[in-house]
């Protein structure tokens, strides 16, 4: 066995499908299997197939459908549990019986009402039971991570000689420190001969109770495990387990620390979000690895430093995780270098003295939305190159309302001379345009009147495209602005100033 090989055992079927309202159906799990499979995952707990039905069919079809990797399937130290596992995996080209008891305090006296000695006894005799199936015995510990090191090294040790392959060592609860859990494994594999000899490896399964996962599972594998229990997007009980990326990315990160996995990285991402999708778990935008943020930079400094060398705040390539690129995200926090590279991007390239115009359009916009999108860019960049026309907006205050008619406030700066109006109709919109008409005095009609869309809510800007006919030519304009009402009379301005 490689002693830097760190084995990835996935429990995303298993612990993760234990979430309320995260249930899948059988082809669901096959489909989340088949994508694990691809990730380069070692290991996959398919399932519980005592616990109904529906789990022992999918242990049976996840069995058939994956090749390589190996399938494993969670008992108690029950033999009709047993049982019922041998035969859900007996399709598996791999196969794995993964049984345990608790071996806590609280677990022997209040979940068993048994003693020490017993508990060692039922574990030695479920893992000689499964070994009777098959060759691969995962034995887990239950609450490990609150039993005394010395009590729990001879229950390992035991289980070892029963002929365990794989020794379990779950912190079930989420209470224990980096420190103390790595202090844990390292008494194990310095007091059971069977790792150290290669007869069997230690594993980690490390809840999120209390934030410290990743950071516990990475110090048990620093002390002596060489196989990590996780799951995409750290989806679990409570609040969740250890995330199979966060740990993969971590040692692909500090390749000084010497440990090497099989995960096929640029797969990360894609995986994050079919889970996500399945499942029905959102994932949080400040996830490390896979949020929507985690590649995201919306400071001016960061954006500054990013744009000049990436790894002044990265230290990750987005597109190792199967994210195309990193993201400038433009906010009021974002500064001129960030601006002028995103209109760069979009094929416009202003000079100093326009940018700084923009720039400072940017910002108003920027107050009134909480992010700006390549159309608002555009937009502000069209505003620009607009700034010679001979007509624009100089205010606008409508009254609108249920029952009464609409009523539009205009002015208008032609020519650098100022002209006001005001008018009713039979909408805010309809208002404000026969306004315009009443100091644009010509004979045009509307053709075409198109609002975009609003995606992303209250806040964004809404885009407005108009058709005019004037002396039988046809002339399009475009507005765009965070007030709809504004944006059609934009629209309507820049078709007026495309007269001929």
């Amino acid at each position: 066995m490689d002693n830097n090989r760190l084995y990835i055992f996935d429990t995303t079927l298993r612990d993760g499908e234990q979430v309320p309202g995260c249930q899948l159906n059988t082809v669901e799990k096959i489909q989340v299997a088949k994508q694990l499979e691809l990730l380069g995952v070692d290991v996959i707990e398919a399932g519980f197939p005592v616990s109904s039905p529906g789990d022992f069919n999918s242990v049976i079809e996840i069995s058939k459908a994956v090749t390589w990797p190996t399938i494993c399937a969670l008992t108690r130290a029950v033999e009709k549990d047993i049982d019922a596992a041998a035969e859900a995996l007996k399709y598996a080209k791999r196969k794995r019986i993964h049984t345990g008891i608790g071996t806590s305090p609280s677990h022997i006296r209040y979940k068993f009402n048994s003693t020490p000695e017993e508990i060692i006894e039922r574990a030695v005799a479920a893992v000689k039971y499964a070994k009777r199936y098959v060759e691969d015995v995962e034995f887990y510990a239950e609450d490990a991570g609150r039993t005394d090191n010395e009590y729990l090294a001879r229950v390992i040790e035991a289980v070892c000689k029963a002929g365990a392959t794989v020794c379990n060592i779950p912190d079930t609860t989420g209470f224990r420190t980096p420190y103390e859990y790595g202090e844990k494994i390292k008494y194990l594999y310095e007091h059971v001969d069977a790792f150290a000899a290669g007869r069997a490896i230690l594993s980690t399964h490390c809840h999120n109770d209390l934030g410290m996962a990743t950071a516990n599972t990475v110090a048990g594998v620093l002390n002596g495990a060489r196989q990590v229990e996780v799951t995409i997007n750290g989806i679990g009980e409570r609040a969740g387990n250890t995330s199979l990326e966060e740990v993969a990315m971590i040692f692909k990160t500090h390749p000084d620390l010497g440990i090497e996995t099989n995960i096929n990285t640029q797969k990360i991402y894609p995986t994050s979000r079919m889970v996500s999708s399945l499942m029905n778990m959102p994932v949080q935008p400040n996830k490390a690895v896979v949020g929507r943020n985690a590649f995201a930079h919306s400071s001016g400094i960061h954006q500054d430093g990013v744009l000049k060398n990436v790894e002044t705040y990265e230290i990750m390539n987005p597109k190792d995780v199967g994210i195309d690129d990193n993201a400038i995200v433009l906010t009021a926090r974002s500064g001129r270098a960030a601006l002028k590279h995103r209109l760069s991007v979009l094929g416009v390239e202003l000079e100093q003295e326009k940018l700084d115009k923009v720039y400072e359009e940017f910002l108003k916009l920027a107050d009134k939305k909480k992010e700006i999108n390549d159309d608002d860019v555009l937009m502000l960049a069209g505003a620009d190159r607009s700034d010679n026309h001979h007509i624009k907006l100089d205010y606008l205050q409508v009254t609108s309302g249920v029952g009464v008619r609409s009523v539009a406030s205009l002015g208008l700066k032609i020519a650098g001379e100022s002209f006001e109006a005001a008018a009713t109709g039979n909408g805010p919109v309809d208002a404000a345009i026969s306004a315009l008409k009443q100091i644009i005095k010509r004979n045009m009609t509307l053709k075409e009147f198109t609002i975009q869309a609003i995606s992303k809510g209250s806040d964004d800007v809404g885009k407005v495209h108009m058709q005019v006919e004037y002396n039988n030519q046809l002339y399009y304009g475009f507005g765009a602005n965070t007030d709809i009402i504004a944006a059609s009379v934009e629209a309507y301005i820049d078709c007026i100033n495309k007269f001929k």
